[in-house]
């Protein structure tokens, strides 16, 4: 048996005939740019996460940094990021001219842990960009409560997180506005870069269809300094045909999680995801933690089990960053999550017999019966 980290094929083929149909509306209107399609899905994906708005861009990256260009955030600000995570939620900062300030995680979820925040405050302090890592919602109900006090702007980084819930709530609706990835191995993924704006703000939506425009809403008239962030009607119409699917897919990632769960608690000494009774995950990765990693990684490349290391490098220690004067220990929860996290397999068409193996492997290398 192969299992592999990653296979998007079997979504299209499930998908065949909506993504046909999505395809001969878009080629058939003629229209390739801000139009219906856009404005349907738009509208469909903000009444999915509970938000007033969303805003279709070109990828998650420029979701959260169109946000932090609507909010006047420059040179001279900082925003607080999550020390562990990808490095897209700290390049939206910077390319502001904004400085990121890392906050390092909970070690148990891996999200920005809220008691961390004071240390990270500054006079400078414009807004707190949390990362719903791998599937699971950061503690959004602490980070609002600190921002409130210190009257912050809250941005969600909910790339991986669609559909995910904290205390009931949907995630990219959690704070004061969300930017959103539909990379195609997401969990509601489009066939090429795609990313959302999601607010009830109507203001700042408002602002940001401008600045996603050239900074324009009626053609060549410029009211600010923006830039070109359109999502596409094409890649519109595809979210469009696999938004109906996200809480089926969900919940078999949810049931695999569970499958994996239940077969590696024990296993040598392996440290498996949790999660708090308020949260409820969606499993974009299931990421394990063990010392062995790279010598479990070998191995089960060795009998055709794709593995993933999300992140083996932290941004502050990234050559992207070297000019910001961090240093190995800086952070050093960020490093050992980075030293020892492994992503196993897990998808909506992972089968339970793919996971089944997956676990028979695991068990293996460590000796477990």
């Amino acid at each position: 048996m192969k299992v592999p980290i990653l296979d998007l094929k079997p979504a299209c083929d499930e998908l065949r005939a909506e993504l046909d149909a999505a395809y001969k509306r878009v080629i058939d209107s003629g229209w390739l740019l801000l139009g219906r399609e856009l404005e349907a899905f738009e509208s469909e994906y903000a009444a999915s996460v509970g938000a007033a708005h969303c805003v279709g861009v070109a990828n998650g990256l420029e979701a959260m940094q169109l946000v932090l260009m609507a909010l006047g955030v420059g040179p001279g600000d900082e925003v607080i990021v999550p020390s562990h995570g990808y490095i897209a939620t700290w390049l939206a900062v910077t390319h502001t001219g904004a400085r990121p300030v890392p906050c390092e995680p909970d070690p148990r979820t891996y999200n920005l842990d809220p008691d961390r925040l004071a240390a990270c405050l500054s006079p400078r302090t414009r807004a707190i960009l949390p990362i719903h890592l791998y599937g699971q919602p950061a503690d959004m109900k602490a980070i609002n409560a600190f921002a409130a006090q210190h009257n912050l702007f809250v941005l969600e980084d909910a790339a991986q997180s669609h559909g995910a819930r904290c205390h009931g709530k949907a995630a990219g609706a959690l704070g004061n506005a969300a930017g959103v990835s539909f990379y195609p191995s997401k969990n509601l993924g489009a066939l090429a870069d795609a990313g959302a704006v999601t607010t009830s703000d109507a203001a700042l939506a408002d602002k940001i269809r401008h600045l996603r425009n050239y900074g324009s809403k009626v053609r060549y008239q410029n009211e600010y300094q923006g830039m070109n962030s359109r999502l596409s009607e094409l890649q519109a119409a595809f979210l469009r045909a696999k938004l109906p699917r996200l809480n089926e897919w969900n919940a078999r990632r949810v049931a695999l999680a569970d499958r994996y769960l239940g077969r590696l608690r024990g296993v040598g000494d392996i440290v498996l995801p949790w999660f708090p009774g308020w949260a409820t995950p969606v499993w974009h990765l299931f990421v394990v933690r063990t010392s062995r990693r790279e010598e479990l990684q070998r191995y089960l490349a060795a009998r055709e089990v794709g593995t993933q290391v999300h992140y083996p490098v932290p941004p502050h220690l990234s050559k992207a960053y070297s000019g910001a004067g961090w240093k190995r220990g800086d952070f050093p929860l960020a490093e050992r999550l980075a030293d020892e996290v492994l992503s196993l397999p897990i998808g909506p068409h992972v089968t339970p017999e793919q996971v089944d193996f997956v676990c028979e492997h695991v068990r293996g290398f460590f000796g477990a019966a």
